[in-house]
């Protein structure tokens, strides 16, 4: 008779020095289902699924696959065991193309590879999924979502049994996300185990079959979707009741003109024209959204803005004055403009460096954190103690490396980074990405605390509801152009689909 479950956890322990990350973890899954993996920031589930995958080594307890009770010590082992995963952060080789990185590792290739006829594979399975990609694209040259995308394929096409999701919709558009959940219930229908890690609720409730919640590396619960729902599932993952309600944005007049972009001009990495004739003006105590699908110039758009990129043409000025050749250090500390980054591993934080000098790196020259050129540490890790305590950063301890803090806690120290130094101009982009409900309601808040003390900010997120809970106006971005400037409530699905495929207001006149 075959084993009732495809996976389970029994009593799973894993500790890191004295901090005990999972703690007696017992988990089951049904074969040929899609599990749901809940939790807030910091709960255990990526730590969880790193020890299913052989990244790390429990310190007590058991896997059992298939009824078989398995060791697993290797990413590799895993692999030939039927799993695949897909990670919250990319594992890539960035100087290879996308195809390369489809067949990197893949067993029976010998001497005779032909990446054609991977190609040709490829295509079809990106067609089913609602994937467009060029194969033959190098990896750093990609935006973020089309990177999510790479990393979702490759485990697709070695065809696994247990595929492992860590919030694969992340960076995902709407319409995208759409297609992706179809692909996982076409998965499920042809005898898949799927095991799926997120914070959005909505999309646990439309494909899910089973949900086990976790909690300071505990189970809370484990139980049939149908058997609940979205307000019993963020009351069991953050320790409360949350109320859904739309966020009251408090009546604020802007002030004047804080950033002015005329016919801004600039190239991608590939050396493609990526901003095409930008031009928008934001003002002091406003909110401007930047929708759109990722990878339609708006990566560039906040480098331009910021000093990591130069533009090729055009004008940004900031409360008049053109900072177009400003450096990045010039933009942060002369007309105090904070960015929170699209990337938080590779451009927000130094990962092998503590959590306390993670803290000082927007102004370690500067008071509480250095007078004259010598470094305060017991000032740092004071701010950055107190840092922890009011944005719910969940860690040991502020020496420890961000490196091991949760893709969540690392975003929630960025943003207290950027946001503590009180800038007049505030450059967020996918600032809720990997966010637990609770968190994403801590976020929007601040922004819109910022928004009321007169703040400057520029919101860029491919996911429109965040856009719409905060924004005071949404420009729509496709193709490198703003193809309309709109408020909230002009904002519904139709108008804004079409300008997100490059239907302007004017071509629909």
């Amino acid at each position: 008779m075959a084993n009732e479950y495809a996976l389970e956890f029994d009593q799973i322990t894993k500790l890191f020095g004295d901090f005990k990350a999972l703690d007696k973890v017992s988990l089951h899954v049904l074969p040929g289902s899609i599990h749901a993996i809940l939790g807030e920031n910091g709960a255990g589930k990526t730590t969880l699924m790193n020890v299913l995958f052989g990244l790390y080594q429990p310190d007590g307890g058991r896997i059992l696959i298939n009824g078989t009770e398995t060791v697993v010590r290797s990413p590799r082992q895993a692999m030939g065991l039927g799993m695949g995963m897909i990670h919250q952060h990319f594992m890539l080789v960035e100087t290879l193309s996308v195809i390369e990185n489809i067949v990197l590792g893949l067993p029976g290739q010998g001497m005779r590879l032909s990446l054609k006829e991977h190609v040709d594979r490829l295509s079809v399975l990106s067609d089913a999924f609602g994937f467009e990609i060029d194969p033959y694209a190098e990896i750093w040259k990609l935006p973020i979502g089309m990177r999510q995308r790479v990393e979702i394929l490759k485990v697709l096409y070695r065809d696994a049994d247990i595929v492992i999701l860590d919030e694969p919709t992340s960076v995902l558009a709407p319409n995208e996300i759409a297609n992706f959940l179809d692909g996982l219930k076409r998965l499920r229908d042809n005898g898949k185990t799927v095991i799926f890690i997120t914070h959005k609720l909505e999309e646990v409730t439309e494909v899910a079959d089973r949900i086990t919640i976790m909690q300071h590396g505990t189970v809370t619960a484990e139980k049939a979707v149908s058997e609940t729902n979205t307000r019993e599932m963020a009351r069991l993952m953050v320790g409360r009741d949350m109320v859904f309600e739309d966020l009251k944005k408090p009546k604020v007049k802007p002030g004047p003109v804080a950033v002015s972009v005329r016919d801004l001009r600039a190239h991608d990495d590939r050396d493609i024209e990526a901003l095409k004739g930008v031009s928008f003006d934001l003002q002091s105590g406003e909110i401007l959204g930047v929708a759109g699908v990722d990878g339609n110039g708006q990566r560039e758009l906040a480098e331009v803005l910021t000093g990591l990129r130069r533009p090729s043409s055009g004008k940004v000025s900031v409360f008049g004055q053109d900072v177009s050749t400003l450096s990045v250090y010039d933009r942060r500390h002369k007309t105090h403009m904070s960015f929170v980054p699209e990337d938080r591993q590779q451009t927000g934080l130094v990962l092998d460096l503590p959590v306390v000098k993670n803290a000082m790196l927007r102004d370690f020259r500067s008071w509480p954190f250095s007078k004259h050129g010598i470094l305060h540490m017991q000032n740092a890790r004071d701010t950055a103690t107190d840092w922890v305590k009011r944005y719910d950063i969940r860690l040991r301890s502020v020496d420890q490396h961000a490196r091991f803090l949760s893709g969540g806690n690392q975003q929630k120290l960025i943003f207290a980074r950027e946001v503590e130094c009180a800038p007049r101009i505030l450059v967020v982009m996918q600032p809720c990405k990997g966010l637990d409900v609770g968190a994403i309601d801590a976020v929007q808040r601040t922004i819109l605390r910022e928004r009321s003390r007169g703040t400057a900010v520029l919101y860029i997120s491919t996911e429109l509801e965040h856009i719409l809970s905060v924004c005071d106006r949404i420009a729509v971005m496709c193709s490198g152009e703003i193809t309309g400037i709109i408020s909230p409530a002009e904002a519904t699905s139709e108008r804004v689909g079409a300008l997100m495929g490059g239907i302007s207001d004017a071509d629909a006149a």
